[in-house]
């Protein structure tokens, strides 16, 4: 087996296939309710701002896994740790098939949300186990096998509830995750933890390294905010389809997922041209690419082909700036690399959590077009803290006298 922090030979095709389609499929547990909220609302007799907080309670579920467990990832035998986290995922997404309310039905997915994070136990075991030349493609190939698996989970979502009914989508999460937990358990490679503290101790060393790690703070800024901007999308988007003009079912509201799937692909992109020391670059013009896709979003209010330009160059921004983000933050601690993943994605997530809150209660005040400038407003503030903070590190650099920046904050 590899050295997990120093491995010589990499890590086999096949298992790097086999760890996006893991994460793919955890991830999609977040995402089958963002296309059935109206669906949602009427079965369970919420109003949409209710409904709309769906997405949020899974949110912010996900936050406190990757805040909780996450880190564990360097505490313990992963290989352990994720097929065991898989089978609570399952028995949650059953609980939420059978939900007879509301309450029982949003308490479950916020369980499935901690336990979905065990796909960010796998994005960082997938860089530990890869070769240094290799690292950027791997977690880029394992991170696009992340973003399909939640583009698709609209689409699946849609087309399931459409035939089955609501309720049928997650007994579709549970027999999946069952599948993935035996399959891992057989195939994955034992790796041992990269260190010793206990677990209080390890969470304290979460602090630590945000608190001396600029880069990391800069990276956690960007994530939050470019997710926040995908947030916004997707939590508005089913509202927008399911009304005037376009009064969509749940089977052609789970198709629009498709169209972020360029974002996906530029993940393996992305992580490339980081190894080829490109990840500054690719992290400017990601956002700018953020930015201009709210313009177009933006005539989606009657368009169906705004619309999904738009989503395709929304998705193709954050997804090309996480695989980026990720690329800078791993090279900082090979021995941290789970509790790093923990900071940047607390933060991540955070800016998830809030803006589909601020979303679900402006969509029902302002519509399409309030949605649009909240967006907007984000990126734009997106590519200002991306310009001052690596100003700000590229000062403290030649303060410091270091060598040369390094591509984590310019080329």
């Amino acid at each position: 087996m590899p050295d997990p922090l120093h491995p010589e030979r990499g890590v086999s095709r096949g298992l790097v296939l086999l760890m996006a389609v893991a994460c793919g499929a955890a991830a999609a547990n977040l995402y089958y309710a963002q296309p059935l909220l109206h669906t949602l609302g009427e079965a369970f007799d919420v109003s949409a701002a209710q409904a709309g907080l769906i997405v949020t309670v899974s949110q912010v579920g996900y936050v406190a896994g990757l805040a909780l467990l996450v880190p564990v990832g360097d505490l313990r035998e992963r290989r352990g740790l994720i097929s065991g986290t898989l089978l609570v995922t399952a028995a949650a997404l059953v609980a939420a098939a059978a939900a007879p309310g509301y309450g029982v039905f949003v308490a479950a997915l916020a369980v499935v949300g901690f336990t979905s994070v065990v796909a960010q136990v796998i994005v960082p075991m997938s860089s530990s186990l890869s070769a240094e030349s290799e690292r950027g493609a791997v977690v880029g190939t394992v991170m696009s096998g992340l973003l399909i698996g939640v583009l698709l989970a609209r689409t699946v979502s849609g087309l399931i509830a459409a035939a089955l009914g609501w309720r049928a989508v997650f007994v579709f999460g549970a027999i999946a995750m069952l599948a993935l937990a035996a399959t891992l358990r057989r195939a994955l490679p034992r790796v041992p933890p990269t260190t010793d503290l206990a677990y209080g101790g390890l969470l304290r060393s979460v602090f630590a390294l945000v608190a001396t790690e600029p880069v990391l703070r800069q990276r956690m800024a960007l994530g939050g905010l470019s997710f926040g901007c995908f947030s916004v999308l997707w939590t508005s988007l089913a509202f927008l389809l399911a009304g005037a003009p376009f009064h969509y079912g749940n089977a052609i509201i789970g198709l629009f997922g498709l169209a972020g799937v360029a974002g996906a692909a530029a993940a393996s992109v992305a992580g490339r041209l980081a190894d080829r020391g490109h990840g500054a670059r690719t992290s400017t013009a990601a956002i700018l690419v953020l930015l201009a896709s709210w313009g177009v979003l933006a005539i989606g209010r009657t368009s169906v082909i705004g619309l999904l330009a738009g989503i395709a160059l929304l998705d193709l921004g954050v997804q090309g700036l996480h695989i980026s983000n990720q690329s800078a933050i791993y090279a900082l601690h090979p021995e941290a690399r789970s509790r790093l993943t923990t900071a940047y994605m607390v933060s991540y997530f955070i800016g998830a959590s809030v803006l589909s809150a601020v979303t679900s209660a402006l969509y029902a005040s302002d519509g399409w077009s309030g949605v649009c400038v909240l967006g907007s407003a984000t990126a734009a503030l997106t590519l200002a803290v991306w310009v001052m903070s690596s100003l700000a590190l590229r000062g403290r650099l030649r303060r410091s006298r270091l060598a040369p920046a390094t591509d984590s904050v310019g080329d």
